[in-house]
């Protein structure tokens, strides 16, 4: 949920274009604090008495693709947090296309960029047009 903010503005640009777009359940939450995701014992609460991982799990259900915002972060390109590739797996899995905004990083050098390129997502490259 480090990209709360930015997924705000990637879901204005995909509803203009005519998509219907889910964002995760508590992104208001996020989006009024941005330190929140940083304070794991106070995350660990919030998403144990809200569920929020099969919350979002059942958006992915209900939905024909995701889009993974892989910004940098931590001096990383093409960043993918833990529930970011949890959430892969399980479009995969369900048969979801997956769109990447950024390339990923070398899998030599990020060892989950390989699992992820086996599931061969569509990189956007900032380009809300390569969406089908």
């Amino acid at each position: 949920m480090a990209f709360a903010k930015k997924m705000a503005e990637v879901k204005k640009s995909l509803e203009g274009l005519g998509h219907k777009v889910f964002l995760p359940i508590d992104i208001s939450l996020h989006l009024s604090d941005s330190t929140f995701s940083d304070n794991l014992d106070a995350d660990y609460k919030h998403c144990v008495e809200n569920d929020t991982i099969k919350k979002c799990f059942d958006l992915i259900a209900k939905a024909d693709a995701i889009l993974v915002l892989n910004f940098k972060k931590n001096g990383k390109e093409g960043y993918i947090g833990t529930s970011g590739l949890m959430e892969i797996g399980l479009a995969h899995y369900l048969g979801k296309k997956i769109f990447l905004f950024n390339k990923l990083p070398n899998y030599n050098d990020i060892r989950w960029a390989h699992e992820v390129a086996i599931m061969k997502p569509v990189i956007l490259g900032g380009n809300f047009g390569k969406i089908k």
